[in-house]
C-alpha cells in the first residue's frame, strides 16, 4: 500500500493473461495448502499476500496517521479520502485477477471458490465473543476478500431481480462449500438443524448460488467483523487514554530515584505508543469502511440478501407479488436452518450505514430494509435471537436521526408515508415492545429500557399521520388483551422509572451534603480520603442512574399522552384502569403533596428533570381520560393516593404550561370524582361489613365479577385475576399454567352477593325511613 506493491500485482496479472499458466497456479500446492490455519492463509497462501495488503495493516496506518493524537479533523479526512483512492485502485486489481481466473475455465473458477471458502470457514473464530487476533486472519485480508466477492456478484445483481431466482434454496443441503455446522440458525436448534441438513438435496449448486453464499459468509466474517472490531477497539483505546492519565499522575512516587525513574519513563512511552497505534488503525479502518463506493456496492448485495430472505419467509415471488403479513403460520423450514448470520449481517451492515453514512442508501433500499424491519417485528416468532430483532428498532431508530437536509433522517419519511408501513408498523413495535419484558439475556434488565427508549422514538416519528391513529384504534378493537398487555407494560415502566429517578434524588441530595460537609480534602487522612472518594464515586453513580431513569419515564410519559389521546378506551379496561389511576394519584401526590419536597436537587436540568413539564404530562392524561367513567371511579376508590387537594394544588403549580380549556376540563375532572368518591363512601356505609366470602382474596375488597380457577378452585374477581396475568401466567393459588379464558363464571357466588347488596340496601332503606318516621313523630 505504500507503492511497493504495484510491480507483484502487474506481474502477476501478465501471468495470468495465458489460460495454461492460470491452470498451472490454481494447480499449484500452493494455491489451496493443505492444513493451513486461518492466520497464515494471507501469507502462506498464493493469493494471501496479494489480498493481505490493506491501509489497516498497522505499518500502513501508522504512516498515512502519524502522531494522531495531534492531527485536526481536516488532516485525517484528508488522509482517508487517500486512503480509499489508493484501496479502490488495488481492489480492483484484486476483483480483476479474481474474475481472470474465474473466466480461464471450470476447474480453475472451482479452485478459486474453494479458496474463498476457505478463507471463511477458517475463520469462524473471528465472530467469537473474545477474539484472538493471533489465529484469525486479518480484518484488512478479509475486507478484501469480501470485496472482491461483491464486485463477482455484480453481474447477477439486476435492479428487477431478473436471476433471484437461480439462487438455490437448497444449496446448503448439497454438500456446500461455506461450512455452517456450527452456526446458530435462525429459528432451529442444533438438533434440528443436524437431522435437517442430514436429508441431502438432489442435483449441484450452480455458480450464482456458490457466489451468494460465500459472499454472505464473507460479509459476516470480513466486513461486520472488521466493524464490531473497530467498535471495541476504540472503547479499548478510551479505557487505555483514562489509565494514562492516572499512571502520569503516579510520576512523583518515582522520581526521586532515577533507576525506577527510566523504568517508569519507558512504561509511559510504551503506553503511549499503543494508544497512538489504535488510533492510527482506528482512522485507517475508518476510512476503509466508510468508503461511500463500496459500501454502495455492499447495500446492492444486502437488497438480494433482504429480498431472498423475505420471499422464502413469505412464500411469494418478491418483487413480483406484494409483500402481505403476518406471514405464514407455518415456517419454511429451509429459512429457519439458515444461519443466523444471514439477518444479523443486513441488522449489523444497516446500522452501521444508517448511524454512517445514510445518504448513500437509495430510495429501493430504504423501502427494503423497512420492509424486512417490519416484517420480522410483526412476525418475530419467525427469529430466535432478542438482540437481531432489537437491530431491526436499531436501524428504524437510527434511520430517524436528523441528517442535513433530512428533518425525519432518511427512514422517517418513508416510516409515514408508505403503505406498508402505515398498515403493519405500529402493531410491529408494540409487539416487540411487550417482548422485550424477557429478552433471556443476562442483561436482559437494561436492554429492555434500551430497546422500549428506540421505540418510543420510532412511535414519536410516526404519529404525525392520522392513519396510523386509525389503524391502531381498528386494530384495538379487535384485539383487545393484545393492546392491554401493551398498556400494561408502559404503566409498569412509568411507575419503575420514576420510583427509581425519585428514590436516586433523595440518595444524590443526601450524599452530596455528606460531602459538603466533609473538611477540605487536604487536611483528611488516607482513610477519610478512600471513604470520600467512595461515596463521590456513589454519587456520580446516582447521577447517571437518575438521569438514564427519567429520560425513559419523560419518553414513556409522552407515549402514553398519545395513546391516550387515541385510545381511552384501552387505558380504561377494568383490569387495567385501577393500576393506571393508582400510578397516576400515586405521582401526582409526589409532585404537588406534602412529599415534593423531597425532590429538590441542584441543578435538576442535568438529569432531564423538569418538575413542572413532568407534572403538566401528569395532567394530559387525566385530561385525556376525563370522560371515561371507569376511570373515574378508578381514581376515587385509590385509598392510598387520592387526595382532594392535589386536584387544586396541582393546576397552581402547572400555571403558564396550560391552556384555560385543559385546566377547566381538569377542574371538571376533580369536582366528578369527588362526588363518585362521596357516593362510594356513602355505599361502603350502607353495606357496613362485607362478609370475607364476598371478598376479592388479593384485592380485599367486593367483588362484582367473581370467577372461579379452574386448578386452585380458588374465587376471584374477574378484573383481578386478568390484571394479575398480564404480568404472571400461573394461578397465584397453585403455580399451575393458567389463562384468563379458563376462568369459569361463579354464578352462585355473583347471586349470592347481589342478593346481599340488595339486602343491605333494603336494611338501610328502611332504617332510613324509620328515621325519618320518629323525626315527624
Amino acid at each position: 500500500m505504500l507503492g511497493e506493491e504495484r510491480m507483484y500485482v502487474n506481474a502477476l496479472r501478465n501471468f495470468l493473461r495465458f489460460p495454461k499458466i492460470v491452470e498451472a497456479v490454481t494447480e499449484s500446492p500452493s494455491f489451496l495448502p493443505e492444513g493451513i490455519a486461518a492466520q497464515d492463509i494471507e501469507t502462506a497462501s498464493l493469493l494471501g499476500p496479494f489480498f493481505r495488503l490493506s491501509p489497516m495493516q498497522q505499518e500502513v496506518a501508522s504512516n498515512y496517521f502519524s502522531a494522531p493524537k495531534t492531527r485536526d479533523r481536516g488532516f485525517i479526512a484528508n488522509a482517508q479520502d487517500a486512503i480509499r483512492l489508493t484501496l479502490r485502485t488495488y481492489q480492483l486489481d484484486l476483483f480483476q485477477i479474481a474474475n481472470t481466473i474465474i473466466r480461464a475455465g471450470a476447474v480453475p473458477r472451482e479452485r478459486l471458490l474453494n479458496w474463498f471458502a476457505l478463507c471463511v470457514n477458517k475463520n469462524h473464530k473471528k465472530r467469537a465473543m473474545r477474539v484472538d487476533h493471533k489465529i484469525v486472519s486479518s480484518d484488512g485480508f478479509m475486507v478484501n476478500v469480501t470485496n472482491t466477492l461483491d464486485q463477482l456478484c455484480d453481474p447477477f445483481m439486476d435492479a428487477s431481480f431478473g436471476k433471484i431466482e437461480r439462487i438455490d434454496v437448497d444449496y446448503l443441503r448439497r454438500s456446500p462449500r461455506v461450512d455452517i455446522t456450527e452456526e446458530t440458525k435462525i429459528n432451529m436448534d442444533q438438533k434440528g438443524s443436524d437431522e435437517f441438513y442430514a436429508i441431502k438435496a438432489d442435483g449441484t449448486s450452480n455458480f450464482i448460488s456458490e457466489l451468494f453464499f460465500l459472499t454472505v459468509a464473507a460479509h459476516h466474517y470480513g466486513t461486520e467483523a472488521a466493524q464490531t472490531r473497530m467498535g471495541n477497539l476504540q472503547k479499548e483505546t478510551k479505557h487505555l487514554e483514562k489509565n494514562l492519565v492516572g499512571f502520569e499522575a503516579e510520576r512523583h512516587k518515582y522520581a526521586a530515584d532515577p533507576r525506577y525513574l527510566t523504568r517508569f519513563e519507558a512504561e509511559l512511552a510504551k503506553m503511549k505508543r499503543m494508544i497512538d497505534d489504535n488510533w492510527s488503525t482506528i482512522h485507517a479502518t475508518n476510512g476503509v469502511l466508510l468508503d461511500d463506493l463500496n459500501q454502495a456496492r455492499s447495500m446492492q448485495f444486502m437488497r438480494y440478501v433482504i429480498v431472498w430472505l423475505l420471499r422464502l419467509a413469505s412464500g411469494r415471488e418478491l418483487p413480483k407479488s406484494k409483500l402481505e403479513l403476518p406471514l405464514p403460520a407455518q415456517q419454511s423450514e429451509v429459512f429457519k436452518a439458515l444461519p443466523e448470520y444471514f439477518l444479523e449481517d443486513i441488522v449489523d451492515n444497516f446500522k452501521f450505514i444508517t448511524q454512517n453514512i445514510p445518504h448513500i442508501l437509495t430510495p429501493q433500499q430504504r423501502e427494503e430494509i423497512v420492509q424486512i424491519c417490519i416484517t420480522f417485528l410483526r412476525n418475530s416468532e419467525y427469529v430466535k435471537n432478542p438482540g437481531v430483532k432489537h437491530g431491526l428498532v436499531s436501524i428504524l431508530f437510527y434511520g430517524i436521526q436528523p441528517f442535513g437536509h433530512y428533518s425525519r433522517g432518511v427512514l422517517g419519511d418513508i416510516l409515514i408515508g408508505s403503505p406498508f408501513a402505515q398498515k403493519y408498523l405500529l402493531r410491529a413495535l408494540m409487539k416487540f415492545y411487550i417482548e422485550a419484558e424477557s429478552t433471556g439475556s443476562h442483561t436482559q434488565f437494561y436492554d429492555k429500557f434500551n430497546i422500549r427508549y428506540e421505540i418510543f422514538q420510532v412511535i414519536k416519528c410516526i404519529w404525525a399521520n392520522t392513519l396510523n391513529r386509525e389503524n391502531l384504534r381498528k386494530e384495538a378493537s379487535v384485539d383487545t388483551d393484545f393492546f392491554v398487555r401493551f398498556v400494561n407494560m408502559i404503566i409498569n415502566d412509568v411507575t419503575f422509572c420514576l420510583d427509581e429517578s425519585f428514590s436516586r434524588f433523595v440518595k444524590i441530595h443526601d450524599i452530596s451534603k455528606e460531602i459538603a460537609d466533609w473538611p477540605v480534602l487536604a487536611s483528611m487522612d488516607e482513610a477519610e480520603t478512600e471513604r470520600r472518594k467512595e461515596r463521590e464515586e456513589l454519587l456520580e453513580e446516582n447521577k447517571r442512574s437518575a438521569k438514564s431513569y427519567m429520560g425513559l419515564a419523560r419518553e414513556s410519559m409522552e407515549t402514553t399522552i398519545l395513546f391516550t389521546s387515541t385510545l381511552p378506551e384501552a387505558f380504561t379496561m377494568p383490569e387495567i384502569v385501577q393500576r393506571l389511576a393508582d400510578m397516576l394519584d400515586y405521582n401526582l401526590d409526589s409532585l404537588v403533596g406534602s412529599k415534593r419536597k423531597n425532590l429538590r436537587v441542584d441543578n435538576p436540568a442535568e438529569y432531564g428533570f423538569n418538575p413542572k413539564q413532568l407534572l403538566s404530562d401528569f395532567m394530559s392524561v387525566y385530561i385525556n381520560l376525563s370522560e371515561r367513567e371507569t376511570f373515574i371511579t378508578a381514581i376515587a376508590r385509590d385509598g392510598r393516593s387520592y387526595k382532594p387537594e392535589n386536584f387544586t394544588e396541582a393546576p397552581r403549580l402547572a400555571a403558564g404550561l396550560k391552556s384555560p380549556e385543559d385546566l377547566a376540563a381538569f377542574a371538571s375532572l376533580a369536582s366528578k370524582i369527588a362526588v363518585v368518591a362521596a357516593d362510594d363512601a356513602q355505599e361502603e356505609d350502607d353495606l357496613g361489613e362485607i362478609p370475607e366470602e364476598f371478598l376479592d382474596p388479593l384485592m380485599a375488597e367486593l367483588m362484582s365479577d367473581p370467577v372461579i380457577l379452574p386448578t386452585s378452585k380458588n374465587v376471584i374477581d374477574r378484573s383481578t385475576i386478568k390484571s394479575y396475568l398480564l404480568s404472571d401466567s400461573k394461578d397465584p393459588f397453585n403455580r399451575q399454567e393458567l389463562k384468563i379464558e379458563d376462568v369459569i363464571d361463579a354464578v352462585e357466588m355473583k347471586a349470592k352477593i347481589d342478593a346481599w347488596k340488595v339486602e343491605r340496601r333494603e336494611a338501610v332503606r328502611r332504617e332510613k325511613e324509620g328515621a325519618m318516621d320518629v323525626s315527624e313523630g
